[in-house]
């Protein structure tokens, strides 16, 4: 059985919200979880050295909190990938799908606030198509607070998941990993803060009779 899971990230933190919990799990239960960064912080896309270097910090932080098996940087510019040509973002996220051959993905929700959200899941989906990616069976979107929560494209229905996993024991972990991410973290009503993941917790908890939860779209499975 090929255990091996890729968590698809356009932004450091985006994981932690999404889908912490079940990394945690996943991890757990002995599957090869793999962390895939879409963008990274650089001088040419107008960061500091301090603010890049502190968000190294938080990400060498938060891998070794989660012992991914492995991790990739792709290094695209932060809100900017809707202005880089289709195909060098496809590329980039087909090779390492390619290189790693993942069983599971997980990836953020395609119409979420951010245009960087919606540029990596049609990547991911593109780079996963059977006949290029056979082993490739099963694709999950996540929601990520503050960017699911404000998607208002009037065509969209919004995030209705059909997955949940119960993340009861792993929840405070999750918490302590998100505080890792200071320069994204904000004290409540913030979304990206202790009490709104703890809040989305209990209800995704509840429509699946668990003390916390998190919840996920199925895009795709084959059997």
């Amino acid at each position: 059985m090929n255990k091996s899971v890729l968590i698809v990230a356009p932004h450091a933190d985006d994981e932690t919200l999404g889908c912490g919990g079940t990394i945690l799990r996943l991890i757990q239960e002995g599957y090869q979880v793999s962390w895939l960064l879409v963008t990274g912080m650089s001088e040419d896309s107008g960061y500091s050295v301090g603010q890049i270097h502190r968000r190294q910090q938080e990400i060498d932080k938060a891998a070794a909190a989660y012992q991914f098996a492995n991790t990739y940087t792709l290094g695209l510019p932060p809100a900017q990938l809707d202005a880089l040509p289709k195909g060098e973002v496809i590329g980039a996220v087909s090779g390492v799908i390619q290189s790693l051959k993942p069983e599971q993905i997980y990836c953020v929700y395609r119409n979420d606030a951010h245009s960087d959200h919606e540029v990596v899941f049609d990547a991911v989906m593109a780079s996963t198509k059977s006949f290029r990616a056979p082993f490739v069976k099963r694709i999950l979107a996540y929601e990520t607070l503050s960017e699911t929560d404000f998607g208002y494209k009037p065509e969209d229905p919004g995030f209705r998941p059909n997955v949940f996993v119960d993340i009861s024991p792993f929840l405070e972990k999750k918490l302590e990993i998100l505080a890792y991410f200071e320069s994204e973290v904000g004290p409540f009503p913030f979304p990206r803060s202790t009490e709104a993941l703890k809040a989305l917790a209990k209800v995704r908890g509840i429509q699946c009779n668990a003390h916390a939860a998190e919840a996920f779209m199925l895009i795709k499975e084959i059997l």
